[in-house]
């Protein structure tokens, strides 16, 4: 019976504390009519969706009531929160009130540890905008558009100091590495998005720790943020495996020995599953070798291939060729199935989205994808959604009867599996899964559906360019994706 009271004690902390971190500073916007009741959660687990409808707050980069959840102040009550160590391993993270947290955190005596993506590792007020791609130099100046707090066109010295979150942390002493600590020039991407306090939180999910991951692009008042999650775990089994997972990218830390490891270098192993609460949750941490029985894809395959009566996926990228064929096989079984892509990459050559419509594209060679498959008998439920102009569907999750959720930093595609340092949970909750299946309903509403007019556009001007194209030999197809997974714009 005490056991039962403490438990449910925590469970009332947990929902209470994420509650008031995602109002942030600011008033709950008034609501016409009555709004739709809460959502029960499970003990020990809270989820915030920065896209919400039927929660608002004010944005920290335009000013203005928006809908959504705010997820920086979900990380920041986290941080505030710890007592004795913060382990935070990161693709990006150039949100600067997060990096001053964790220097106050850092100063205060705790543990900070701080693992990023090598090409997010340096900061950008001491770059060269002539140095950087295309895609740093506008990161660059987004960053500086959040620095301006003024919004006078101009940085002055104080801003760029304040404005620039890695700088803060090197400049707060904040010991900080990234995925070249192991002697290599960086793996695939480090692309894991998750926080340790304490040995006993966990804050992880698909977003990075960026404005335009959360907020929205701080030079365009258009957008909200790439569409996005974050799930806060409170739970020392679990913690524990996110922590080991923690120590092998350290190792010694900077100035120590080289033996950080990343990547495939990194010896993943099979999933690990805890209970949060009384909920199971599976964890795997990727990458894995191709013929490795234990990796992301396996796992992803299996867990869809006991979904008896609906599938939804909300998913940022969908190109492994395998989750194809469950999909396939699960509407033979007359699952129902909602499928819904980043508009920006569903119809990419390489994207299993036109395989599910039943339709290929060839790529600028007039090549198509080794193996590719399009599907005889298209599938229905399948599209994208409306998104404010300049965001994404960032989301990797999966819903499968009403009870199971997939989720992560993990897209699904070879990449991700085999490549890439990510994260990737199966939680048995339906209590969880009716809050995914609402944000699938939200985007659902509206989203189009099938070969829109674009797409139809694209397919014929590729017919007239290609003719039918020529089917690209395997070999070829490894090297390229090889060199795409190495691009920082890929995910």
């Amino acid at each position: 019976m005490e056991q039962h009271t403490a438990q449910s004690r925590r469970r009332v902390l947990v929902v209470a504390l994420v509650a008031l971190a995602l109002q942030g500073c600011s008033q709950a916007g008034q609501w016409v009519g009555r709004a739709p009741p809460p959502l029960p959660l499970p003990a020990g687990i809270a989820v915030a969706f920065n896209h919400r409808a039927d929660a608002h707050y004010r944005s920290p980069i335009h000013g203005g009531q928006r809908s959504g959840d705010d997820l920086e102040a979900l990380l920041l009550q986290t941080i505030r929160s710890a007592r004795r160590e913060l382990l935070v391993a990161v693709q990006e993270l150039s949100l600067p009130q997060v990096a001053q947290a964790l220097v106050e955190q850092h100063r205060r005596g705790l543990r900070v540890q701080v693992v990023l993506e090598n090409t997010y590792s340096q900061p950008w007020s001491q770059q060269h905008e002539a140095e950087l791609s295309p895609h740093l130099r506008q990161r660059r100046r987004q960053l500086m558009a959040l620095a301006d707090r003024n919004r006078d066109g101009q940085l002055s010295a104080e801003e760029r100091q304040q404005g620039d979150a890695v700088a803060l942390l090197l400049r707060g002493g904040v010991p900080l590495l990234d995925d070249s600590a192991d002697g290599s020039r960086g793996s695939a991407l480090m692309h894991s998005k998750f926080l340790v306090a304490d040995r006993r939180v966990v804050v992880t999910g698909s977003a990075n720790f960026t404005p335009s991951c959360i907020h929205g692009d701080p030079d365009d008042r258009r957008t909200r943020g790439n569409v996005n999650h974050l799930l806060r775990l409170e739970s020392p089994a679990l913690a524990a495996v996110f922590a080991d997972e923690f120590q092998r990218l350290w190792g010694d830390g900077p100035g120590g020995a080289p033996d950080s490891r990343f990547g495939l270098a990194k010896g993943s192993g099979a999933p690990s599953t805890v209970l949060v609460g009384n909920t199971p949750v599976t964890v795997l941490f990727a990458p894995h070798r191709r013929r490795d029985p234990h990796g992301g894809l396996a796992l992803i395959a299996n867990t869809l291939a006991t979904a008896e009566r609906r599938l939804d996926l909300a998913l940022f990228v969908l190109s492994a060729q395998p989750l194809t064929g469950v999909i396939a096989e699960l509407q033979q079984r007359g699952v129902t199935l909602r499928v819904l892509a980043d508009p920006g990459f569903a119809s990419r050559p390489f994207s299993e989205v036109l395989d599910l419509l039943g339709v290929a594209l060839a790529d600028q060679h007039c090549k198509h994808e080794a193996g590719n498959q399009p599907l005889q008998q298209p599938s229905e439920g399948v599209g994208i959604p409306r998104l404010p102009g300049g965001d994404k569907l960032h989301h990797k999750f999966a819903v499968i009867d009403n009870r199971t959720v997939i989720t992560g930093s993990f897209n699904w595609s070879p990449s991700a599996a085999h490549q890439n340092d990510e994260v990737l949970l199966v939680i048995e909750s339906p209590l969880l899964a009716a809050h995914f299946t609402r944000e699938m309903d939200r985007l659902w509403r509206g989203a189009e559906l099938g070969i829109t007019e674009r797409l139809s556009r694209k397919l014929a001007a590729n017919r007239r360019r290609c003719g039918s194209g020529v089917l690209r030999e395997a070999t070829t197809m490894a090297i390229r994706q090889r060199r795409v997974a190495a691009s920082p714009n890929h995910p």
